[in-house]
């Protein structure tokens, strides 16, 4: 390292010594290098306090860092000479300084670069791996150190085997007495008392909690009365089991009054080892006492592997975790290497338990979860608690582990002071939100008179009642989150006093909510009013208007919504600082753009909208649109679609439409024309015609769809064959083919009962064959009659 580096290091360190730093009254980054290169020893021994001490030493880094980012005066001044003017950078989104959006970011960055700070402090405090590695390193480079630990090493091997033989030996000998109290105590009579015996006593927590509350406290006392008998038995077997630990503890402590032990360091590591061995086997011991198959709680043999397998391995871990780091700790390792072996190590531990918790989430649920069929309160917050009961238990085993790790002062106390004022605050919230919902049900039920005035409006009403019940909730949410914040000792209150970013957002929410409620109720009455007048005109009569109504209604709700969404759009983004002034003229020259790019589109909407003012088609006509025929069933600003006779659909653009035949208009004229014989009478005929209309016209099935009697014009066209008739009968638009297929077949009929022939359309061609012909081609050619078809 060069000297001026060293000067810079040992200037920083000296600053950060407080009263040197408050006599000189400088900022570091003011601070000039001393010109003076050469090093003293008090400046040395400084320099040396201040890298090998931790928070020094980063205090140091980020004040190097202050002054390695701080901009040059001459800079500052002159950021751009003026021929190289500054790049004028323009955000993607226009958001003024001042505006909420801008402070918002600000806020949110400034927090989430706060907490990432945090966290890495934190982060820093409890990884101290790299002590550990130098440790590992100096242990193996030194050969003192080196020669101590393989001293130790054979010292602790010698001591635990002699001590393991000795426990084995001990372990074998009371095999016979365990053999014989678990063979010839009775285990599983139970020995109940009489007046709470029972036939068959359920087995599992969950079979206790369904039978009856009389019935349960019979089961409860009958397994009180059988762990006290059990308790001598289990107090025999726990002792006999804990003689080799005793064994193996004496022989070790004996071996280290001895020369083996003479060396304070491998004394206290070879106690340490023994002391975990001891320890982890006594643990083991009283949880197989407990809850074992010859224990004093009677459990599942299931349940009792379950829990001895994971006391092991947590015993396990814990207890070696910490020996090692004991043991590291006496043989040279850096405190704060210790510190973060045994955070890691009880880390590892906390994780088991959460394992344990996941696990076993569904059984212990089954235990909160309230009995089937039972309502109320409790039994909705049973429920409520058996499903989330999981997370809160994992929440306090990580803050327990962290509370130990990070050395928090009073943070026990202040957990448990957290932990109450947050359910708290959680059932007050949920209370409220409750009350508040209920409330809300009740409003929007709605009086059968009303409903009988307004048919529709108890539909409209329950389609925002899911959308204000999230509303509320999610506000008593919110107020719930400051509450809790408040109750962890974050001052959250302030942020939203005035000035400050919440109460902006705050103001920004609320327009928006009551722009958004405007634009609701003026969508509602709108359509409220549309249907209120169809229905008026239907109900008298006016079937045009109401058709004509109904076919611009889907046209008028689009129009509407979509300026509704426009104003409530720019009302949000207006409230959160963005500058809508370059949105509308972009939005401008977009549809310029699609103006002159899609004409087909542009022809459509204008084609059609001028159709739908001028009355030309509405929905239920039969029209004939660009050789297509149809009934209307959809008529859009830009399409028309018919639903055909064979029941297929055709969508039509209004760009395809140049004419619009429309067979709906009130009037529809059934034709008449019909060809009889060139020998009948035609005034006859016509008569019989007559009298068919007039007989039609007498029946109620035909009476209002025929408007008058036949109008005869006339014969149309005589030849040689036949004589045709023809005239109209003036009839409904909706009833001109039902009597136009009536008078067919009733003409048909009277022209058959009376004798009156109808013409074919073909002709007959007599031939004769001459007389001069000869004898042979009489034969072959006779006298025929042919027909043919013209």
């Amino acid at each position: 390292m060069s000297h001026r580096l060293l000067s810079a290091i040992l200037l920083v360190a000296s600053l950060l010594i407080p009263p040197a730093f408050a006599q000189n009254g400088a900022s570091p980054a003011s601070t000039a290098v001393p010109a003076n290169n050469a090093l003293t020893p008090e400046q040395a021994r400084r320099a040396l306090d201040t890298l090998q001490d931790d928070a020094k030493r980063t205090q140091m880094i980020d004040t190097l860092r202050a002054i390695a980012n701080a901009t040059p005066p001459a800079q500052a001044a002159q950021p751009n000479s003026p021929e190289q003017p500054a790049p004028e950078h323009k955000p993607a989104i226009p958001l003024t300084a001042d505006s909420l959006g801008a402070q918002l970011l600000l806020t949110v960055s400034g927090q989430v670069s706060d907490i990432s700070k945090q966290v890495a402090d934190v982060a820093r405090t409890l990884t101290h791996f790299k002590a550990f590695y130098w440790w590992f390193v100096r242990t193996a480079n030194d050969p003192a150190a080196y020669g101590q630990l393989l001293d130790t090493a054979w010292k602790l091997a010698l001591v635990l085997a002699c001590a393991l033989a000795v426990e084995w030996l001990i372990f074998r000998l009371i095999g016979r007495p365990l053999a014989y109290l678990e063979g010839h105590v009775p285990w599983a009579a139970r020995v109940p008392a009489p007046a709470l015996a029972m036939a068959d006593p359920p087995s599992s927590a969950a079979d206790i909690l369904a039978e009856p509350e009389p019935h349960r406290r019979r089961i409860s006392l009958a397994r009180l009365w059988q762990s006290l008998i059990r308790l001598p038995f289990v107090l025999g077997r726990l002792l006999l089991e804990l003689l080799p630990v005793l064994a193996f503890v004496g022989v070790a402590t004996s071996l280290l009054g001895t020369e083996i032990g003479d060396m304070p360091t491998s004394r206290l590591v070879i106690l340490a080892v023994v002391n975990a061995y001891a320890v982890s086997r006594v643990l083991i011991c009283a949880v197989r006492a407990l809850f074992g198959p010859f224990g004093l709680l009677r459990i599942p043999a299931e349940t009792a592997a379950y829990i001895e397998i994971w006391t092991r391995r947590i015993v396990a871990v814990a207890v070696s975790g910490i020996c090692f780091a004991n043991v590291a700790l006496l043989l040279g390792l850096h405190r704060a290497g210790y510190w973060a072996l045994l955070r890691l190590v009880m880390l590892v531990v906390h994780l088991f338990v959460v394992v344990i918790i996941l696990q076993c989430r569904r059984q212990v649920a089954g235990l909160i979860r309230a009995p089937t069929g039972r309502v109320g309160i409790a039994a909705r917050a049973r429920n409520r608690a058996a499903a989330l009961w999981h997370y809160l238990a994992i929440a306090i085993d990580i803050a327990l582990w962290a509370v130990w790790a990070l050395n928090i002062r009073n943070g026990y106390s202040l957990m448990l002071q957290y932990f109450v004022g947050t359910i708290a605050v959680v059932l007050i919230a949920r209370l409220v939100t409750v009350v508040a919902l209920g409330l809300i049900d009740r409003g929007f039920s709605i009086p059968h008179d009303i409903l009988q005035r307004f048919p529709g409006l108890e539909a409209r009403a329950n389609r925002y009642l899911p959308v204000l019940r999230r509303m509320v909730a999610g506000i008593i949410a919110f107020i719930g989150l400051v509450a809790v914040l408040e109750v962890w000792g974050v001052d959250a209150i302030v942020w939203f006093y005035g000035g400050q970013i919440g109460s902006r957002l705050l103001s920004a929410f609320a327009t928006v909510a009551i722009a958004a409620f405007v634009a609701a109720a003026v969508w509602e009455i709108s359509n409220a009013l549309m249907d209120r007048q169809i229905d008026t005109l239907s109900r008298g009569g006016h079937f045009a208007r109401a058709a004509r109504l109904r076919t611009f209604q889907p046209m008028l709700r689009t129009a509407l919504l979509c300026v509704i969404v426009t104003v409530v759009g720019l009302t949000a983004l207006s409230e959160i600082g963005v500058n809508v002034a370059p949105l509308l003229a972009g939005a401008g020259i977009v549809g310029i753009a699609i103006g002159f790019g899609s004409q087909k589109l542009v022809q459509d909407l204008i084609t059609g909208l001028f159709l739908l003012i001028e009355n030309g088609v509405q929905v239920g006509d039969v029209v004939n649109v660009a050789g297509l025929s149809g009934t209307v069933e959809n008529v859009s600003i830009r399409t028309i679609r018919l639903r055909a006779g064979d029941g297929a659909v055709h969508i039509v653009p209004f760009s395809a439409v140049t004419t619009i035949t429309n067979a709906s208009r009130g009037a529809g004229n059934a034709a008449v024309s019909v060809s009889v014989a060139y020998k009948e009478d035609t005034d006859r005929a016509g008569d019989i015609l007559k009298d068919i209309v007039a007989e039609m016209r007498r029946e109620p099935e035909y009476r209002m769809a025929i408007r008058g009697d036949l109008e005869l014009w006339g014969v149309d066209k005589v030849d040689g064959t036949m004589a045709t008739i023809v005239g109209q009968i003036r009839c409904t638009d909706s009833g001109r083919w039902p009597v136009q297929r009536e008078f067919n077949r009733r003409m048909k009929r009277r022209f058959q009962e009376r004798g009156i022939e109808i013409a074919s359309g073909g002709q007959t061609i007599l031939m004769a064959i001459p007389m001069a012909a000869s004898a042979d081609d009489a034969d072959t050619m006779p006298r025929r009659a042919a027909r043919a078809g013209h």
